[in-house]
């Protein structure tokens, strides 16, 4: 009897604290949705583009829709979900995207193809000085120059991934992911299987911000494949009377492997960045220097999980870097306007090796102009001309948009 007697006390206790627990976790999880937060982001943007070839001129208006939701945290977990849908509006979708075999070969490009997808998916463990994410998720990293989210397309750039941050005290911040899957503007037309490896340091101390980084791409599609990048960078920042300076530069190394013996390729390719910016009666002027080296006119300097409309033009010339390598010397001045923000900016575009008699590879002026009005909504106009060189095409791009977020 006795034996019968501790066994139904014990079993009481545990039901009583299983049913504690769940009560516990129950409250919590309830007051995690309670906490919740939705969103919806809407951008309606008309596209066109006129070039010097043999393609019809392009014209697009497209709507993309970004619907979100993230839960509140229990014990530090929590989950976000965003949903992502970009339309064609009034039958203006006489345009190519070439991934999606989209009218391939009338239409000049604008790479904003109709699709519906699940954009982001990930359970967010955090702490005071810890972040580590499970799932699909927006990864950018610096000024997105080597890990971007192309968030300028309709169908922004993510990645499937396990990634972790950590402060190590107010001045140095660890970031590390392993990336399986990235997910590209191509709806899912050109997504990648990948083994990728980020890493990434930064220092913040009196006199800017120092930052180390290695990028470890491979392809995963069976084949010897491999992008190898290791960098640094300094940000700097200050300040005179009457002035206000930023200055800066980066420098990496990469190496490039592809292909098994006798079609085996390797390359070696260098990229260097430096800029000066002085503001002043409030206008801000910089010029900005950028070399994706070449390795003897074979193999230019890749970038391919960057935010590339951001760099080297608005036109897209040079999403891909030719196998001369480019530089690019840019001179840019901004500043405000009837509540708005103003930019225009000129780039002078030349090889780093000008194997094949390819030397001048163009130029490219762009004029940008944004405001925001009513407190939600934001509207732009912008425009990009490129001139072409000893490759490529004359180029005119043109872009009106009017967003909000809720």
């Amino acid at each position: 009897m006795k034996t019968f007697h501790k066994k139904s006390i014990n079993l009481l206790t545990v039901s009583v604290l299983t049913a504690l627990c769940s009560q516990v976790w129950a409250n919590d999880i309830h007051d995690a949705l309670s906490d919740s937060t939705a969103y919806a982001d809407f951008n309606l943007r008309y596209e066109g583009v006129d070039q010097d070839n043999g393609l019809k001129d392009a014209s697009a208006l497209t709507l993309r829709t970004w619907l979100g939701f993230s839960t509140g945290s229990v014990n530090g977990f929590s989950f976000t979900a965003e949903v992502e849908d970009s339309r064609t509006v009034m039958g203006q979708d006489e345009f190519s995207v070439g991934p999606t075999g989209f009218n391939v070969g009338e239409y000049s490009v604008i790479a904003d193809p109709e699709t519906t997808e699940i954009d982001q998916a990930y359970i967010q463990y955090k702490t005071d000085s810890f972040t580590g994410r499970l799932g699909r998720q927006v990864i950018t990293l610096d000024d997105h120059r080597f890990v971007g989210h192309v968030a300028w397309r309709q169908d922004k750039q993510t990645f499937d991934a396990v990634s972790a941050k950590y402060a190590v005290n107010k001045e140095v911040e660890l970031f590390y992911s392993y990336l399986y899957k990235r997910n590209r503007i191509f709806a899912e037309a050109a997504d990648i299987d990948s083994n990728d490896h980020l890493l990434h340091m930064s220092y913040t101390s009196d006199i800017g911000k120092f930052v180390a980084y290695a990028y470890l791409l491979e392809m995963d599609n069976g084949t010897t494949n491999g992008v190898d990048t290791f960098g640094l960078s300094y940000d700097g920042k200050a300040a005179s009377e009457k002035v206000k300076w930023t200055y800066g530069g980066e420098f990496a190394t990469q190496t490039s492997e592809s292909g098994a013996g006798e079609s085996a390729a390797d390359f070696e390719a260098i990229y260097l960045n430096a800029y000066v910016g002085a503001t002043f009666s409030g206008l801000t002027a910089k010029v900005d220097y950028e070399l994706l080296g070449s390795d003897d006119g074979q193999y230019g300097f890749a970038t391919p999980l960057a935010t590339l409309h951001k760099f080297n033009g608005w036109t897209d010339q040079f999403l891909s870097t030719p196998a001369q390598g480019l530089q690019d010397l840019k001179f840019s001045l901004s500043g405000g306007f009837a509540g708005g923000k103003w930019i225009v900016a000129y780039h002078d575009f030349s090889s780093d090796d000008s194997a094949g008699g390819v030397d001048d590879l163009g130029s490219e002026i762009n004029a940008q102009y944004t405001k925001k009005f009513a407190g939600k909504y934001n509207v732009g106009i912008k425009f990009g001309s490129y001139d072409a060189g000893d490759i490529k095409v004359d180029t005119n791009k043109f872009w009106m948009w009017v967003g909000t977020r809720f």
